[in-house]
């Protein structure tokens, strides 16, 4: 009886046995398959991510290329950066974003790959329009160069031209120099008289001091065939042994004479005939003569027209 009762235990306690063993390897073998399907899940989420990842940079460097371009041809970029903006926001988004749905990222991949199509077909058109217009600025170039080449032409046109003009009025200039002073009187025969107080005319050239009161100056004027029949000034210097100018009060002044103002004793007017004319002009000092040797040059015009000497004693 002790013998049944022990197999009966012993048959109850190798089932109960088997009982766990067979749970314990159902368990592990659910627990196995769990993890193979995380593990699984895990690595589709990663290849998912990494894949989005590289889209969203690939992008990104087209945005980056159609900036750059679209800056070079002079378009607006304001629209691209706002985009590229937004992508770089979203990247940043993707590498903490706990809830990942490949579903969401791949509709804003898609507007992004929208929006690249859209703005290819714009840079097409503007590169078409830069196109046209470097040609039409080569046309421009070419029609600029051609209208400089014309006016460089007309430049030296326009300086042979005044080069011309310049020499003929340089010729005019020095025929009317060649003609005035062709037509300069000419004084000839200066003789210098002593007039004594009584009206006593004294010649010769030589004189006392207490004996003159006066001067007469007679001179010839040359026949000249150029020189025109008019009235006329003539100036009369009478200079000392020191060189300087005999002046008296009312009757001296200043004249113009080779770009220079210069002093002189005495002028007249006269009516020039053209017909060697003789003229006369008396000039009263006022007070004594020094001794010594006196010089007289005669001007008219702008020129020296004769000279002449006396000696006081």
């Amino acid at each position: 009886m002790e013998n049944n009762n022990n197999q009966t235990f012993f048959k109850v306690a190798l089932g109960v046995t088997v009982g766990v063993i067979a749970l314990l390897s159902y368990l592990f073998i659910g627990a196995r398959n769990e993890t193979f399907e995380l593990q699984k899940a895990l690595t589709t989420k990663v290849e998912q991510l990494s894949s989005t990842q590289i889209k969203l940079d690939s992008i990104s460097k087209s945005l980056d290329e159609k900036i750059k371009e679209v800056e070079m041809l002079g378009g607006n970029v304001a629209e691209l950066e706002k985009v590229k903006a937004q992508l770089e926001s979203d990247k940043k988004k993707l590498k903490s974003d706990l809830s990942f749905s490949v579903q969401k990222y791949e509709a804003k991949i898609k507007e992004y790959e929208t929006f690249l199509a859209t703005k290819d077909e714009e840079l097409t058109k503007l590169r078409e329009e830069n196109g046209d217009l470097m040609a039409r600025n080569k046309n421009l170039e070419t029609e600029k160069q051609a209208a400089l080449s014309e006016n460089a032409g007309l430049k030296s046109d326009k300086d042979n031209l005044s080069k011309t003009v310049a020499d003929y009025t340089s010729q005019n200039e020095e025929l009317k120099r060649k003609v005035t002073i062709a037509s300069a009187m000419k004084a000839t025969n200066v003789e210098v008289y002593a007039l004594a107080s009584n009206g006593k005319v004294r010649d010769g050239g030589r004189y006392k001091a207490s004996k003159i009161d006066r001067l007469k100056i007679s001179f010839g004027l040359a026949t000249n065939p150029v020189a025109e029949k008019n009235n006329k000034d003539i100036y009369i210097r009478i200079m000392d042994a020191t060189g300087a100018v005999v002046s008296a009060d009312g009757s001296s002044g200043t004249m113009q004479y080779d770009g220079k103002e210069v002093g002189y004793t005495v002028k007249q007017n006269v009516l020039f005939e053209n017909n060697d004319q003789k003229v006369d002009v008396v000039y009263a000092k006022g007070s004594a003569y020094k001794s010594g040797k006196y010089s007289i040059e005669l001007y008219s015009e702008g020129f020296k027209i004769g000279t002449g000497t006396f000696e006081v004693k």
